[in-house]
């Protein structure tokens, strides 16, 4: 491979000292003396920004840290049932994890509310007073934190028992 690009890059001499070209590679010291630059990739795609955002929104902020009980939510839907999954770390240390398939259909973002509720339940069974709540759904954790209107009649009512 390398005796291929070497011999290659003498045949192309005279076109590699004219045009500059853009590699994604340092080459070695054979290639030295062509004008080949280094650039690297300088976009980042929005979505994933988004993402990685949403994913650290927290939905409430203790007073007091040390008695704060952290609930991680997210919920998936399809054409045909959902699910939630949650999982809950008291301010001990202790871990509790617990998925819900859900027997009806709904949207995700209803799906999103259902695993709101389904953590705050166990979480209140558990005793918990103090949560601090993660959720990868932006729609739910701006309702809920009152920045975003609700106008959907299902999201409102969802909103109310939360």
């Amino acid at each position: 491979m390398a005796l291929a690009l070497i011999l290659a890059s003498r045949k192309l001499r005279s076109y590699f000292q004219i045009h500059p070209i853009k590699v994604m590679l340092k080459w070695s010291v054979e290639l030295g003396e062509f004008d080949i630059v280094y650039e690297p990739r300088k976009v980042i795609k929005g979505q994933v920004l988004m993402d990685f955002l949403s994913e650290l929104t927290p939905l409430a902020i203790s007073a007091n840290p040390n008695h704060r009980w952290i609930l991680h939510i997210d919920g998936s839907a399809n054409s045909e049932r959902g699910g939630v999954g949650m999982v809950l770390k008291d301010p001990s240390g202790h871990t509790y994890e617990h998925v819900l398939r859900l027997g009806f259909r709904a949207t995700k973002n209803e799906v999103e509310y259902e695993a709101l509720l389904f953590g705050l339940k166990v979480a209140a069974e558990l005793g918990a007073e103090d949560i601090e709540i993660f959720t990868d759904s932006q729609l739910v954790a701006s309702q809920v934190n009152g920045e975003f209107e609700t106008r959907e009649a299902a999201m409102i009512k969802y909103l109310a028992e939360a």
